[in-house]
């Protein structure tokens, strides 16, 4: 099992490279960032995580900005989306930044996505939230034409495109792992339909990820998937180390299971050297 930090990267958070060089340093795997381009000021959509909206979200960095700076500054540190809000973005250009990402960084990318929550932030962009995960296939299926065709070319319900050419391609073959974020057995589906990974929440608890492992095999294997193709990641996982082990013993040699800490703004090594206790 894999450790990894979930930060939202800010402008009143630890600088992201600092942040970067001390988890590698430390021995973490991976570095995961989320996404907000903004948030409404009024909005009818409610947080699960309570009443009120922490600060971070509407203070977060450009996610792809954010992981190309601790990309620059690290060589083993994976860099992630936890998640990129795909349903928000237009898939060509996407597409080029996970690429480009992809190519700087040496193959050390990890593309997390989902549905998303707050549906008038999703409306500021022109998506309806009601079929939101219609478009969201369709982008993840459009972006992987780009990233492994020379020519690629998409026509679908959302997205259009005729022949066109797009460069860097991703170094990871075919293209950077896709995680898809969410709990319920239509995630679960998508995953096995056209992701690679699955990407639940710490928060939503041990006995619903344990349920959602044996879903998600079950699921596979009536697909005829092979389960060594996908992943699973707990996110947003609290950092406490008997915790986070018993997200590896639940997994198998066909899992390669990772947690990483929850949301964190202290200094870089004091968040660190308490991670590695």
């Amino acid at each position: 099992m894999h450790h990894g930090v979930f930060i939202f990267a800010t402008d009143f958070a630890v600088p992201i490279d600092e942040l970067a060089r001390a988890a590698e340093q430390r021995g973490f795997e991976s570095l995961f960032v989320p996404e907000h381009t903004h948030i409404p000021a009024s909005r009818r959509s409610p947080w699960a995580g309570g009443p009120t909206l922490p600060r971070e979200y509407w203070h977060t960095l450009d996610p792809f900005v954010a992981l190309a700076t601790a990309a620059a500054v690290t060589t083993r540190l994976k860099v992630g989306t936890g998640i990129c809000l795909i349903i928000e973005r237009d898939p060509i250009t996407t597409a080029k930044e996970v690429a480009s990402l992809d190519f700087v960084s040496g193959g050390r990318t990890l593309f997390g996505i989902g549905g998303g929550w707050n549906a008038e932030e999703m409306e500021n962009h022109g998506t309806d939230f009601k079929s939101r995960f219609r478009l969201l296939r369709e982008r993840v299926l459009a972006m992987k034409e780009i990233w492994t065709k020379e020519e690629a070319a998409f026509h679908g319900e959302f997205v259009n495109f005729d022949p066109m050419w797009s460069h860097p391609k991703p170094v990871q073959k075919p293209h950077p792992p896709v995680l898809l974020g969410g709990e319920s057995g239509h995630t679960l589906q998508r995953v096995v339909d056209f992701c690679d990974g699955w990407f639940p929440r710490g928060r939503a608890g041990d006995d619903t990820i344990v349920r959602g492992l044996a879903d998600l095999r079950a699921r596979a294997a009536r697909a005829g998937r092979d389960m060594k193709t996908l992943s699973v990641s707990v996110f947003g996982a609290k950092p406490d180390p008997a915790g986070l082990e018993r997200y590896g013993s639940i997994s198998t040699p066909a899992w390669s299971a990772e947690a990483w800490a929850a949301r964190w703004t202290g200094p870089a090594p004091a968040m660190a050297e308490r991670k590695a206790r």
